[in-house]
């Protein structure tokens, strides 16, 4: 997009007032349903999104000095719930939100090389029974779930099944019966990325092993000290007892990790590392959950939101939309939709956003995801957490990183402060840090320039989640100067359909929209408020902006 855009969003942008948003989403959810292929994924470290309780900023005694961003910042469960009942994310469009891990964390710290780091980030469990403390408590997390379902907003924790967090003077290692911790992945073929460990001193889960293995001592003598051992064993003799699965390494956690959904009902996982672990594990864990999902529908009828199934995401590291259903190992392809997961993380998305026009773009995902991947999803980002190579870095093309990500087909996973211009380059950080720095709130509330990028993340983020055709429909380009096209959606009884204009002049434009609307037809561009008429095949739109987001009103 023009860097002029960014300008006259800047010079022109007037939000819009309460009773006109209210009055816009009336008209435009009246009819709207939710679908995963084409959800407002945010993702959030919970720790640096936002602190909503200063008491649990520190425990464990976790005080030692750190690398820059290596430390807890405060962030935790209650300060997403804030923002939820507050609106952020509803403003945003966000219709699903992806927390990282929350359960409890090994206590200490470890220094690979990068700073001495604590667990921060959530994916060095050490109880996958207990949330850490950190983040928050059990009530915490029904209170978020609550408030979320109660704006139509789903919740995805992230799941890891292939390793605990590392050894450490507070942290033991765990039986040789449950882990390995050598040799180290050479990632060459499929057995020296399973059963190897990611990295040093990460202890690898044996996910291959069906041998019967005890509990860990330290989760025994933790549990006793609690007062919670002889609960904790009577729910895992039933969970084995109904299976019939070996008392092995991965049931054991497929059974604390389904525990959440059944206790706390939230509506999917994101996976972690799954190339890491056997391609098998994954069936037997969406079995699992969708056990567990059904058996929660159950008991809370009232707490369902749809007839959606549970929802699983899949990490394999490089994945990208164009190699279809497939992964290459290079000595094995494995399939990991086949009876797992109903989408996977698209690594290849940032590369077609920075390398393709809008068209060549929209296309080739449409035809992917009609073709290869029918009945499958892709989540597609320009950023995140791990990735040190994002479409946009510096933070210059906010405004085209939202337009692409937000118009593409596919799921749109939204890492938090993309709509803000977070920066991704912090000075004195390594490694990863430098991506994860606290959720720029000031600049939110304070910077004209960041309210304007905010508020075209807003607009696009908002019609996207009113209409499930744009990131689940089929694409359609109707002119390519003026750039124009449509997507169409239907569902059993439910149809939507929209149409997209970009790069267009500002002031007066006039569209050719005959091949998807009638003559007579009230349409309503969501870009800029402005409702207009079809005559003779055609809409005029007088706005200062260079996009138009058509909608039949």
């Amino acid at each position: 997009m023009k860097t002029r855009f960014l300008l006259a969003l800047i010079g022109v942008i007037t939000f819009f007032n309460c009773e006109e948003k209210k009055k816009a989403d009336i008209v435009s959810n009246k009819e709207s349903v939710f679908v995963w292929e084409g959800a407002n994924v945010y993702f959030l470290l919970t720790d640096r999104f936002n602190n909503g309780d200063t008491s649990n900023d520190v425990n464990f005694d976790r005080t030692k000095e750190t690398g820059k961003l290596r430390g807890f910042e405060g962030g935790d469960i209650k300060g997403i719930t804030q923002k939820i009942e507050e609106g952020y994310f509803t403003n945003l469009g966000i219709n699903a939100i992806w927390m990282t891990p929350i359960v409890e964390q090994i206590h200490g710290g470890t220094d690979e090389g990068t700073g001495f780091s604590y667990p921060f980030h959530g994916y060095w469990a050490s109880d996958w029974t207990a949330i850490d403390p950190n983040f928050g408590t059990k009530n915490d997390l029904h209170a978020l779930i609550e408030a979320a379902h109660k704006k139509g907003i789903r919740i995805l924790l992230d799941a890891v099944i292939n390793h605990t967090g590392p050894v450490t003077e507070k942290d033991p290692v765990w039986p040789e019966s449950w882990v390995r911790t050598s040799p180290q992945c050479a990632y060459d073929n499929y057995e020296n990325t399973t059963s190897c460990t990611l990295v040093k001193n990460l202890p690898d889960i044996k996910t291959d092993s069906d041998e019967n293995v005890e509990l860990p001592p330290q989760l025994v003598s933790k549990w006793k000290a609690e007062g919670r051992y002889e609960q904790e064993v009577k729910e895992l003799d039933a969970f084995f007892s109904r299976t019939g699965y070996p008392r092995a390494p991965r049931f054991y956690i497929i059974k604390w990790l389904t525990d959440y959904i059944t206790e706390f009902g939230f509506d999917g996982y994101r996976v972690d590392t799954v190339k890491h672990t056997e391609a098998y594990v994954w069936q037997e864990f969406k079995k699992e959950c969708d056990i567990a999902f059904a058996e929660f529908k159950k008991n809370n009828p009232k707490k369902v939101l749809d007839d959606n199934s549970f929802y699983l995401v899949g990490e394999v590291y490089n994945y990208g939309i164009n190699t279809g259903q497939f992964f290459d190992f290079g000595d094995k392809k494995v399939n990991y939709f086949d009876n797992a997961f109903q989408s996977l993380i698209n690594f290849q998305f940032k590369w077609n956003a920075a390398q393709q026009d809008y068209e060549t773009l929209f296309s080739t995902y449409s035809n992917y995801l009609s073709t290869d991947l029918k009945n499958f999803g892709t989540l597609n980002y320009v950023s995140s957490h791990d990735d040190g190579a994002p479409f946009d870095p510096e933070r210059m093309k906010a405004v085209e990183a939202g337009t692409k990500l937000l118009l593409a087909p596919g799921t749109a996973q939204v890492y938090y402060g993309d709509e803000s211009s977070r920066p991704l380059i912090i000075e004195g950080t390594q490694g990863d840090a430098t991506l994860r720095s606290f959720m720029n709130w000031d600049a939110i509330q304070n910077n004209v320039k960041t309210k304007a990028i905010l508020n075209h993340w807003q607009k696009l983020g908002q019609f996207r989640a009113n209409h499930p055709a744009v990131g689940a429909g089929s694409h359609n380009m109707i002119s390519k100067s003026p750039y124009l096209f449509s997507r169409h959606f239907s569902k059993g009884n439910y149809s939507d359909v929209v149409v997209v204009a970009l790069d267009v002049s500002k002031g007066e434009k006039e569209l050719d929209v005959s091949k998807v609307f009638k003559n007579g037809d009230k349409l309503r561009d969501a870009y800029s408020n402005k409702s207009v008429k079809v005559k003779n095949g055609k809409v005029i739109i007088n706005s200062e902006f260079e996009i138009v987001l058509l909608e039949k009103i």
